[in-house]
């Protein structure tokens, strides 16, 4: 499959928001205020942003939720519906740009477009890619027992199962040898 990189960054972007959410009642949000929001803008180098505002960052919490809904829908079909609402609802107004250095590519968020909206078209559609070309069962959650982090799998054979590899992969992979040497030698 190929992922162009404005796709890429589409995709980086989604996942590092839906993770932004707290795992459980008592964890931090990771948009906890206008800061987080602004650095999450810049990390990601969202263009086109204005002024963010108390309402963008509400506004983004609520796409949040429904991108979540995304990586954890049991089918395509389901997982279609609820990026058609998105972009839908996002105001989506495809168009060509060349900034920043970037060859050509398409950005469907309209001109002046919040950030939430933006980010809605943006990631929406470059989640709609993979749903188009029947690879949306990449769109996963760390199978780790205590991390629900969501990754996209661009592994070539599908195999990934981590979020990251050197935390949860590996924290696994030991408890698993210390387990079966425990028991060799138990």
């Amino acid at each position: 499959m190929l992922i162009t990189h404005d796709t890429r960054r589409a995709l980086d972007a989604v996942v590092d928001l839906v993770n932004t959410a707290p795992e459980h009642e008592t964890a931090p949000d990771g948009l906890a205020d206008l800061r987080a929001l602004t650095d999450f803008v810049r990390k990601h180098e969202v263009s086109d942003v204005g002024v963010l505002s108390e309402f963008d960052l509400s506004a983004v919490r609520r796409i949040r939720g429904r991108f979540a809904g995304i990586f954890a829908a049991r089918d395509a079909r389901t997982a279609a519906g609820m990026i058609n609402e998105l972009v839908a609802a996002a105001g989506t107004t495809p168009r060509l740009t060349d900034h920043d250095g970037y060859d050509w590519h398409v950005h469907y968020f309209a001109p002046g477009a919040s950030i939430a909206d933006h980010l809605a078209a943006d990631c929406g559609m470059a989640l709609a890619f993979f749903v188009v070309a029947g690879e949306e069962e990449r769109l996963r959650r760390c199978e780790a027992p205590d991390c629900r982090r969501a990754f996209v799998d661009l592994s070539r054979n599908r195999s990934r199962r981590y979020c990251d590899s050197r935390t949860c992969g590996n924290r696994l992979h030991v408890a698993a040898y210390r387990a079966r040497r425990k028991e060799a030698t138990g």
